[in-house]
């Protein structure tokens, strides 16, 4: 999904944990320092606004970037 900011995700962010993670629905290190960050912002290089891009991000504010909201129904 893209946007005009960044996606802030709730998954932590670790540089190689694709090289080691389940190929199905893999959830992010159990802990870390940073979030993991997706997409593109308006203020973007072309390289990184796209969908695949993860990025990181420690903690603060920026118009960089946002988060999405999800309902799961029952």
């Amino acid at each position: 999904m893209h946007s005009n900011v960044f996606e802030w995700c709730n998954d932590f962010y670790e540089s190689d944990y694709y090289e080691h993670s389940p190929e199905q629905d893999p959830q992010g290190p159990a802990r870390g320092s940073s979030c993991v960050l997706r997409g593109g912002s308006w203020r973007s290089f072309t390289r990184n606004a796209r969908s695949a891009y993860r990025g990181e991000f420690g903690a603060g504010r920026s118009n960089l970037f946002g988060f999405r909201l999800v309902r799961e129904l029952d």
